[in-house]
């Protein structure tokens, strides 16, 4: 078979043949159809994530969907340790543990269905279950022309928001926002802090995060009086200044958000509504697909924050 390979700490996976071995008690073969490529699986191939990375070389991706061998199931895959501390899904065929393994309906599209793991789960989650958004509230997003940012508008939007203000720097993508959100707001330009107070009105409820540094600093400006913060990144630097005053003046909630933190049948539930809501027409996230013999190009399209990169065969 054919298997993207992390040679070395720091570089970019090459395609070579390999023998798969043979499944181990509890586990089943995948087909693939389609691997989504994550930033955390550059962070696991730099040797520089928490968790570490398997043994090298190994096959990249934390992901996938595909068939089980034997029994036809179309399932995604995501979770038992895949990709972090064993072989990922960047490959024609990969072993998987039952554990891992959720199945989904035939008529879901595979790489919208392998593209709504990770990414689509944090940008899903911290609006609906870690913020508890409520009908009538007002979200801000910073980061939503990444593809989390870009579902957790829709996320808010679905949970029943009376304003979603979008903001983020690639124009084009914030201008594909204009239909999803009230407001779009440019990260580029002078004074940021008013423009957003001015597109969030009485002020934000829900403030969901990317960016970090300066970005977040204007934004709890635009907040009101118990707004909830989720923080999931920091795209615009690792430190920014929060004014205590501020906090404790709006009583204000700042929590970080992991998807490791969830418990695995809420993430599961969740996932399928998003592929329910995607297959139906009412979510979507725009997907470059690249064949696994070019993974190098998707590779460094995850590096330069180029959107949402999955992987097919070919």
């Amino acid at each position: 078979m054919r298997a993207a390979l992390i040679t070395e700490a720091g570089a970019s996976p090459v395609v070579e043949e390999r023998q798969l071995p043979d499944p181990s008690e509890g586990e089943v073969t995948v087909a693939l159809e389609a691997a989504s490529l994550n930033p955390v699986d550059l962070a696991i191939a730099s040797g520089g994530f928490y968790a570490g990375h398997p043994p090298m070389p190994y096959v990249p991706a934390i992901e996938a969907v595909g068939r089980v061998e034997g029994d036809g199931r179309r399932v995604f895959v995501m979770g038992g340790g895949i990709g972090v501390v064993r072989d990922g899904t960047a490959a024609d065929r990969f072993n998987a543990p039952e554990s891992a393994l959720v199945d989904i309906g035939e008529d879901a599209d595979a790489a919208t269905a392998a593209a709504l793991g990770t990414a689509a789960l944090a940008g899903w989650l911290p609006i609906t279950w870690t913020a508890k958004l409520q009908p009538g509230e007002t979200a801000l997003v910073l980061g939503a022309t990444g593809a989390a940012g870009s579902i957790a508008v829709q996320a808010a939007r679905i949970a029943g928001a009376a304003k979603v203000v979008a903001v983020g720097r690639n124009p084009e993508r914030l201008a594909a926002l204009e239909a999803m959100a009230d407001a779009v707001v440019s990260l580029e330009g002078d004074d940021l802090a008013g423009r957003l107070q001015a597109a969030c009105g009485d002020g934000a409820d829900v403030v969901f995060d990317a960016l970090w540094g300066a970005p977040l600093e204007a934004a709890l400006t635009a907040t009101r009086l118990g707004a909830r913060v989720v923080h999931i990144g920091d795209a615009a630097g690792g430190t920014a200044t929060v004014v205590s005053g501020l906090v404790r003046g709006r009583q204000m909630t700042i929590k970080g958000y992991s998807n490791f933190g969830i418990p695995r049948d809420e993430t599961v539930a969740t996932y399928l509504t998003m592929v329910d809501l995607a297959t139906a027409g009412d979510l979507t996230l725009p997907v470059t697909t690249t064949p696994l013999s070019e993974i190098a190009s998707a590779w460094a399209g995850v590096a330069s924050g180029g959107g949402k990169q999955v992987v097919v065969p070919g």
